[in-house]
């Protein structure tokens, strides 16, 4: 049976956590969203770059196989960010944002039939809560009517992209456990962060992105440079502790930065907290502890 989630690997989670509420919360603060993201990733790779080769480590031989373990998370992570983005510019947040969040649901499964994960009681309660609170933050009221709204309009295409990006993540949280468990989990974020630049770059290229990639790096400069060492902490910090803990606790787990991100908001923000948000973040701060302790 795997074991549950060590204190090392929660404290690493919980950490990316918090550095992917940050990391979004500079997103908000831009003006070009999908130019700042593709900066962030310049930046993230470059510093890599820079330690790797700087201390004379350099990029050790990599396989073939994670290569295509490396590509294969990045387009499901690239898809993710594109329907997740035609899902929230379509669609009501509050109808697509918990759809979005279903791979929860999956990486579980995926875990326990691909990858031979074994969960205890306790751990599939904790995930369970973490997932209730994931699906209720952003709705309306607890309600029946609203809480069963968003399968209620399935036919939706801001509902089908939300459907889509959840499945399609669970799928790259796979392909990427797989590949922390066969290679320096460094070195296959490293490759990981590359392929996931080069496909936004192609993205770019398209004429209606012309002549803002610059613009977006005036006017959001200190941002840019503060984004990168951000993103790379979680990024990194997520991937090390993924290899310590089953991959079917760690995505349900950093969903801890949406707690994050309430509390962020409410200090810094001035948003409204809710009674919604606070029995969200109750159920995702008990879930947690309870997988801490499966």
């Amino acid at each position: 049976m795997m074991p549950a989630m060590d204190s090392l690997a929660l404290l690493l989670i919980i950490f990316s956590a918090l550095m992917h509420a940050l990391w979004n919360l500079l997103v908000k603060q831009s003006r070009d969203k999908t130019i700042f993201i593709w900066w962030m990733f310049v930046c993230s790779w470059f510093l890599m770059s820079i330690f790797m080769f700087g201390s004379g480590l350099g990029l050790p031989e990599v396989t073939s196989r994670s290569l295509l373990l490396a590509a294969g998370a990045a387009v499901c992570f690239v898809l993710y960010h594109w329907f997740t983005g035609m899902a929230y510019r379509d669609g009501d947040l509050s109808l697509t944002y918990p759809l979005a969040q279903t791979s929860m649901f999956y990486v579980p499964i995926w875990g326990v039939l691909l990858l031979g994960e074994s969960l205890t009681g306790v751990g599939v309660a904790g995930i369970a809560l973490i997932v209730m609170g994931a699906y209720c933050v952003q709705l309306r009221s607890l309600s029946a009517d609203e809480i069963l709204r968003p399968f209620s309009q399935l036919g939706n295409r801001s509902v089908q992209a939300a459907l889509l990006a959840g499945f399609v993540y669970s799928i790259g949280a796979i392909i990427d456990k797989t590949g922390v468990d066969r290679y320096s989990a460094y070195y296959f974020t490293y490759v990981l962060v590359f392929f996931m630049l080069c496909f936004m770059t192609l993205n770019l290229l398209r004429p209606c992105y012309r002549g803002r990639v610059l613009a977006e790096l005036r006017q959001s400069t200190k941002l840019v440079l503060w984004s990168g060492p951000v993103m790379l902490a979680s990024f990194l910090s997520f991937r090390y502790g993924l290899q310590l803990s089953p991959v079917s606790y760690a995505v349900p787990v950093r969903q801890i930065s949406l707690l994050i991100g309430v509390l962020i908001g409410l200090v810094f923000l001035g948003e409204s907290f809710g009674r919604i948000r606070l029995t969200s973040a109750g159920l995702i701060l008990f879930g947690v502890i309870l997988v801490w302790h499966g």
